[in-house]
């Protein structure tokens, strides 16, 4: 697996912000947008799946992405759950929450996949490559 030197390089992240982006367009069209409290919680989990990437990422350590990972992970299926709302609610067309699905679905299988990674790797994270060192230096 690659390295990534910043959170902005990862492959669910980059997902996670375009999935963030068609939350935010689909939710703002028609009866949806009247629907304030499930539109905002959309736009809320789709948002935590990017910020969580980003945070687990920038700790430091594995465990902590791990943990930062799982977090993601739940709030893309809280996405899921609310997709349905918005489809039976009639908000979106069955074409909309097919693709917004699907792309959820993807981030969620690639956070997955990460996570197992990251548990197999004997790699620390980088707050360990110093730690080592007497007096840091």
């Amino acid at each position: 697996m690659a390295t990534f030197k910043k959170f902005e390089e990862v492959d669910i992240w980059i997902k996670a912000r375009e999935l963030t982006k068609r939350i935010y367009e689909a939710s703002r069209k028609g009866a949806f947008a009247k629907d304030y409290s499930l539109g905002d919680q959309m736009r809320r989990a789709s948002v935590s799946i990017m910020s969580n990437i980003a945070e687990g990422f920038n700790r430091g350590g594995n465990k902590e992405l791990v943990q930062y990972l799982a977090i993601a992970k739940g709030s893309a299926a809280e996405i899921q759950s609310q997709l349905y709302v918005a489809l039976d609610q009639q908000y979106i067309p069955k074409e909309v929450f097919n693709d917004l699905y699907n792309l959820t679905d993807q981030i969620a299988a690639g956070i997955f996949s990460f996570i197992i990674y990251l548990n197999k790797s004997n790699i620390k994270g980088i707050k360990y490559k110093y730690a080592q060192i007497p007096n840091g230096k």
